[in-house]
C-alpha cells in the first residue's frame, strides 16, 4: 500500500487567471482545430464530442452538433443496417464509431465497416473503443488485434486516468485516448469501488504523456458548465466529452415524461441498472450497477445549450489572450481556490 501525497485537483478547485492579450472580440476567436494523426488520418472541426450514451450518442445529436462542426459518438447500441445507412448519407462532421470488445461488437463493426468504406470518401474510420476499466490485458490485447485487422481506423480508446497508462495505448496503436474515471454525472464507480483520479490532474498529467509520444486524449466527465469545458481545454486535453450537459434535449433519446406539470427526460449511466436491463435483461449477479438514473428538466434543442458552451470558451479564450483554441492551453494558469462562485441569490433564480 502507497499513497500519493501530491495534491490532485477536480475542475471546481481551480480558476483560470485572466492574461493580457490582444483579441478585441469574441467574435474573432477561432475554436476550430486540425489533428493530424498517426495513421494519416486528420480531424478539422470543434474539438467537443457528444458520449456514446443512450441519451446523448443519437443520430438527431450529430445532425443538430454537425451545425456547430462538433462530433458525435454513437451509441454502440444502433443496429447495422442503421449504422450504413446513417454513414453512407453523413454530410459535415465525421460520426463516430462506438463499439465495445466482445465477439459480436468486432463481427458487427466489420460488416458496417466493409458497406461503408470501398470507393467512399468517408476514408479511415473514426472509431471507439469504450469500456469502463481500461487497465486490463484483455483490452489492450483487444486494442492491439483491432488495429491489425482495421489498420485505417483512427482508435479512440478508454477509460484510463494515469500518464503510464496512456503511453501503452498509444504504442497499442490508439490515437485518442479517452481520459476519466467516475467523474460522470451519472457515474457511481467512485461511490462503489472507491477507484478513480481527480479529472483536471488526470487530464494534465495524461495529456502530457500522450502528447510526448505525438498522441492525444478526450477529457471524458467532469463538465457541469461551459467554465469546466474551457478548463479541460486549458489542462491539455485535444478533445472534450460530454453528456450530461447535453442530455435532456430534443435531439436526446427517450420520451418526455410528466410531473406535476413539467417535462423531464430519463437519462442514465451506461453502467446503470436501466442501461443493463434495457440492454442485456439485467444486472449480471457477479456484478453491481455503477450508474444511476435521473430525470433531467426538458431543455428544448440542444444549439441553445451549444451556443453557451461555444459562447463561454471564445470568452475564455479572450481572457487569457487567445486568438484560437489551439493556444488557449500555452495562456492558461491555473489558481487554486477554496471556492468558485457567490451562490448567495441562487434560491431567486428565475
Amino acid at each position: 500500500m502507497r499513497i500519493i501525497d501530491d495534491v490532485k485537483l477536480d475542475y471546481n478547485d481551480v480558476l483560470i487567471v485572466p492574461k493580457r492579450g490582444t483579441v478585441p472580440s469574441r467574435s474573432l476567436v477561432n475554436l476550430n482545430v486540425q489533428y493530424n494523426f498517426v495513421n494519416g488520418d486528420l480531424f478539422r472541426g470543434v474539438p467537443i464530442i457528444a458520449a456514446n450514451m443512450d441519451g446523448v450518442g443519437t443520430f438527431e445529436m450529430a445532425k443538430s452538433l454537425e451545425e456547430f462542426e462538433c462530433s458525435v459518438a454513437l451509441s454502440k447500441h444502433y443496429t447495422e443496417q442503421e449504422l450504413v445507412e446513417y454513414f453512407n448519407g453523413w454530410q459535415k462532421q465525421r460520426p463516430i464509431y462506438s463499439l465495445g470488445i466482445s465477439e459480436s461488437d468486432v463481427a458487427k463493426f466489420a460488416k458496417v465497416y466493409e458497406q461503408t468504406q470501398p470507393g467512399r470518401r468517408i476514408g479511415p474510420m473514426m472509431v471507439c473503443i469504450d469500456v469502463a476499466n481500461g487497465y486490463t490485458d484483455t483490452f489492450l490485447k483487444f486494442i492491439e488485434d483491432f488495429k491489425r485487422k482495421f489498420s485505417r481506423t483512427t482508435i479512440i480508446a478508454g477509460n484510463v486516468v494515469t500518464p503510464e497508462m496512456t503511453e501503452v495505448l498509444i504504442m497499442a496503436g490508439v490515437s485518442i485516448v479517452k481520459i476519466g474515471i467516475g467523474p460522470g454525472s451519472v457515474c457511481t464507480t467512485r461511490k462503489m469501488t472507491g477507484v478513480g483520479y481527480p479529472q483536471l490532474s488526470a487530464v494534465i498529467e495524461c495529456a502530457d504523456a500522450a502528447h510526448g509520444l505525438k498522441g492525444h486524449i478526450i477529457a471524458d466527465g467532469g463538465c457541469s458548465t461551459p467554465g469546466d469545458v474551457a478548463k479541460a481545454f486549458g489542462a491539455g486535453a485535444d478533445f472534450v466529452m460530454l453528456g450530461g450537459m447535453l442530455a435532456g434535449h430534443d435531439e436526446s433519446a427517450g420520451e418526455n415524461i410528466m410531473r406535476e406539470n413539467k417535462t423531464y427526460r430519463r437519462f442514465y449511466g451506461m453502467s446503470s441498472d436501466t442501461a443493463m436491463k434495457t440492454h442485456n435483461g439485467g444486472v449480471a449477479e457477479y456484478r453491481a450497477s455503477e450508474g444511476k438514473t435521473v430525470e433531467i428538466p426538458y431543455r428544448g434543442p440542444v444549439e441553445n445549450t451549444m451556443k453557451e458552451i461555444l459562447g463561454g470558451l471564445r470568452s475564455t479564450c479572450t481572457y487569457v489572450g487567445a486568438k484560437e483554441l489551439g493556444e488557449l492551453t500555452k495562456r492558461t494558469t491555473f489558481v487554486r481556490v477554496n471556492n468558485q462562485l457567490n451562490n448567495s441569490l441562487s434560491a431567486y433564480n428565475v
